[in-house]
Formats: structure tokens, sequence, C-alpha cells
């Protein structure tokens, strides 16, 4: 059923991503109503409050949800810090929008999926690739039988050292598994409309470590399908910091009458050389025209698109297009690949069933 008045709503964790969150809602007012935002870093969260005229602001998830006006949450905490509090979100009977992963373990993302149930409210996991147009299209052609039976994917997805140097402060707590795994798992799962039935992967270390942060360098990973369709991917974040963009996104698709290619990271689309180089940065800017890019001041693009649509699912009373079980499954496959990775063998992907 349709609600009558916009959703009352905070946001845990405004970091990079927290803020895009913040933007896209406040821009929902006649669905939403951003009353807290919360953060470890309180003057951030007050920043934050300030540029989108949010009354409440914390330091504390566990404050934020005794607050009753708060009815759903976005939380964008970094990427090992999703569980415990989307678990509390949960546990005190409030909606939920988490960005990837869900979880980075199997039992939390069980016991998410279990306190959704329980509370009976509704719980999507941000996996944006969902609503990006190049891989929107490519998936209704392969729905439409154009390229015939889908039977590989080739998926590159890669970061500029950059990222783990200078972008994000945390990198030694995670990997480009965790940061960048999840959206490529699921946009697989997505397009083979299969689940992963086994994996084999490869991981070296040595560049990051040899800065101070202990984390891997890359993956090269194989994933085989239920159905048979096999996906080669690969995760790095060694590419040289000269690159002009941020990151590396190819991805061929090849099917039995014909194949795609997708491109969206050196596409050409609009570049921009000037004196207005982002301080710290040694290469030129990638102009975001897809991802987030604002026109006449609004956030618009895939990655804020998916964030609307949670809201839209809260306000029409429907369930979103990438749900609870759909982290699952990411989580799954990207323990597989790191057990794998870890044993130098192919590892089976253990499933664990779960009825919503």
């Amino acid at each position: 059923m349709a609600r009558e008045k916009p959703i009352g709503y905070g946001i845990i964790g405004v970091g990079i991503w927290g803020q895009l969150h913040a933007r896209v809602l406040s821009e929902s007012a006649e669905k939403v109503h951003l009353v807290a935002v919360c953060d470890l870093d309180g003057e951030r969260a007050r920043q934050v409050a300030d540029q989108y005229h949010i009354p409440r602001v914390y330091t504390s998830y566990q404050e934020l949800l005794q607050n009753p006006e708060v009815e759903a949450v976005s939380v964008a905490t970094p990427d090992f810090a999703h569980g415990p509090p989307a678990l509390a979100v949960l546990q005190a009977g409030r909606h939920l929008l988490v960005e990837k992963p869900m979880a980075t373990t199997v039992a939390e993302c069980l016991q998410i999926l279990k306190a959704a149930k329980e509370a009976r409210v509704t719980l999507m996991v941000d996996f944006h690739n969902r609503w990006s147009p190049a891989f929107y299209t490519a998936r209704q052609t392969i729905r439409s039988g154009e390229i015939g039976e889908l039977k590989y994917i080739y998926f590159r997805l890669n970061d500029t050292i950059y990222v783990p140097t200078r972008y994000i402060s945390w990198a030694a707590r995670s990997s480009v598994l965790w940061f960048l795994g999840p959206h490529a798992v699921d946009t697989l799962r997505w397009l083979f409309d299969d689940e992963v039935s086994k994996v084999y992967a490869v991981r070296r270390s040595g560049v990051l470590s040899g800065q101070g942060i202990d984390t891997p360098d890359f993956y090269s990973i194989i994933l085989q399908f239920e159905r048979g369709g096999v996906a080669h991917l690969e995760h790095s974040w060694i590419v040289a910091a000269s690159t002009p963009s941020l990151f590396d996104l190819k991805c061929e698709l090849q099917g039995a009458k014909g194949t795609l290619y997708i491109d969206t990271s050196s596409n050409r689309s609009l570049e921009v050389y000037s004196e207005r180089t982002p301080q710290g940065y040694p290469f030129q800017p990638y102009v975001d025209t897809t991802l987030m890019p604002v026109i006449h001041g609004n956030q618009v693009g895939f990655g804020a698109q998916s964030i609307r649509h949670f809201a839209d699912c809260l306000w029409s009373g429907s369930q979103p297009l990438a749900t609870g079980l759909d982290g699952l499954r990411a989580t799954e496959i990207l323990t597989s690949i790191e057990r794998s990775a870890q044993l130098d063998q192919p590892v089976a992907v253990e499933k664990h069933p779960f009825e919503m």
C-alpha cells in the first residue's frame, strides 16, 4: 500500500558514498524526510547535516535508532563495517538500504536476513550496476535472444593505486575483492541469471604491503555457473595512478550467436583537460557522466537511481530489485574466492537456503 506522507529517514556513515545518499534523498522530499545522520566523525556529520538541512546528528548509530522519527536507514559505512549497524537497524524494526557487501561473513548475512524477516521490513543491498545503462541494456539484449545463450564473460573492474593509498583511509582493513567484488559478482549472477557453483582464484601481494598497506594487490578469478557458463573476473588495486580514470571497467559477453562489449571507464564520452585538477590527483580527473553526475542541480546517474529505487519501494510498498538474498549470494561467492586464493585450488560455493 502506498504511503501518504514522507518516510522518516536516517543515514549511518556519511563519507564519500553516504554523502551521495544524503544528496539523493534530500532531492526526494515528496517521499523521504531526512531526519538524522550518524558518523563517527561528528564534525563531518554536522557538515553534512547543515548542507542538507537534516535536524539531528549522532556519532552513535544506537542513539540514532532510538529516534522514533527514523523509519528507514541507509548504512554507508566502510565495507568491513556493514554487519553490526545493518543488524541493529533491522532489529530496531527499521527498513534498510545497505551498501555492498551486505556483510563480509555468511553468518552475518544470515543474521541480517533473519532479522529482516522477523521485523517484516524492506531490505535492499545497493548493487547499483543493475541500474547502469550499459549493463541493463546488455541484460535486455541477452534476454531478447539476440546473441543466443550466454556462454562466457570477461569482467575487469580495477582501481588505480590512488584508491587504496589516498582515496580511502581504511584499505588495510579491506581488500580490492571486498571493495569492488560485490558489484562484479552480483552483476555476473544477474547477467547469467544463474548461480555460481565453483570458483578458482589467485591473488598476489607486495606492492601495497611495501607501502605499509597490508592488503592484496590483485585477484584473478574463474567462476563456473550451474548451467555451464564461465566468467573470468579481474580486480586490481595497483593500476598506475597516471591512468586517466580512477577506475577501469571492461566487460566482454560472448553468446552462442553474438558478442557484447562494455567500456564505462574509457569510453571518452567527455574529457576535461585544464588547470583544475583536484588536489592530490596525479592525473587528469575522470569526468563522470553516468555514475553520479549532477544535471541542472539534481543528482542523477545510476548510482543515484538505485537509492531512489529504495525510496520508491518504501513509498509504494513494493519489493526492491536487489534483495537481501542477493546480498547473501554475493558474500557466499566472495568468501569462496578468498578461500580458493588461500588454498590455491578450486572451491565449491556452499549455498545457504533461506526463505523470506
